[in-house]
């Protein structure tokens, strides 16, 4: 196993594809925190990773302040002696447009995404720089943060500013041997559970059946399982070389998101006054202004499937 004698934190663990991750750490021999604000959660994720021959204990807390971090961090060592991993998980989702979106609404995402990554990073940065022995940091970002969606404000700011820390930390944490990456994972979960693109393919994944290849292969749209084994990987030895990167992960597909760079570049003397722009604005950049948001190829009529009535 990759990870004997590793221990991780796993923050939002209780279900869904945090416990996906924390069980893939534990069956390559990691000892792992589980975290969830439920207390049942939490056992019963710590009970079914126990189950399987593994190690968990649980911390039963809301991700996002510093004292929650503090208690992860403190539950590692005292629980198994030492911190090697950390994966940022936990999230919230507080969905509506713009004009409605309370500030509740927009500091909830914030402080519960960015805030607790940001928190919990720093926890471990400093246990794992006093150990001496390197680290692995993995926040988990959203294609939502890559590209937009509609009516997620508050994640959308979140998700792309854990990618912009990750960036920084990897600058800041290279010399310690501490590794900093964000996965961005398409797999099926609650919220895909209720879109009728998706029903064939969560129909398939409840009737422990394979998904339609159109799903995993066309949509990189899989099971949170099929987003573990890139969490272990990036927690292992063997990706001590990958830092300060975004990898999209789902069903069959992996893919390495490229850093913002400049898509078409122009110059005129004497700078860009509004006259200029508004001469040669469209002849310099109109035919290669960016897309927003994600578009889906149609779904071959043998998947679609009908709405569900209201």
């Amino acid at each position: 196993m990759s990870l004997n004698g590793k221990v991780a934190i796993v923050t939002g663990s209780g279900r869904g594809l945090g416990l996906a991750y924390a069980a893939e750490l534990a069956r390559q021999g990691a000892s792992v925190v589980v975290n969830d604000v439920d207390e049942q959660t939490a056992a019963s994720a710590v009970a079914s990773i126990e189950a399987e021959g593994g190690k968990a204990v649980a911390v039963v807390a809301a991700v996002g302040s510093s004292e929650t971090a503090k208690a992860l961090v403190d539950a590692a060592v005292e629980h198994f002696g030492r911190l090697d991993i950390l994966v940022t998980n936990a999230g919230v989702l507080r969905d509506t447009v713009l004009w409605k979106m309370s500030d509740d609404d927009f500091d909830t995402v914030i402080g519960v995404h960015l805030r607790g990554t940001f928190t919990c990073v720093r926890e471990a940065a400093v246990r794992l720089r006093e150990q001496g022995e390197g680290g692995r940091i993995i926040c988990i970002g959203s294609p939502t943060g890559q590209r937009g969606n509609f009516g997620q404000t508050n994640y959308a700011a979140a998700k792309a500013g854990i990618v912009g820390m990750v960036r920084t930390w990897a600058l800041e944490l290279k010399r310690a041997g501490i590794t900093a990456n964000a996965v961005i994972p398409v797999a099926a979960t609650a919220m895909t559970a209720t879109v009728p693109y998706f029903a064939a393919a969560v129909e398939a994944d409840a009737k422990g059946e394979p998904m339609p290849a159109f799903f995993r292969h066309d949509l990189g749209f899989g099971t949170s399982d099929d987003v573990a084994g890139l969490i272990a990987y990036l927690a292992s030895d063997a990706a001590a070389g990958v830092t300060g990167q975004a990898l999209g992960v789902g069903g069959d597909r992996l893919q390495l998101w490229s850093h913002p760079e400049p898509v078409v570049t122009a110059y005129r003397e004497g700078g860009w006054t509004y006259d200029a722009l508004a001469a040669d604005f469209d002849t310099e950049f109109g035919a290669d202004l960016q897309s927003v948001g994600e578009t889906f190829p149609a779904l071959p009529d043998e998947l679609q499937r009908p709405a569900a009535s209201a």
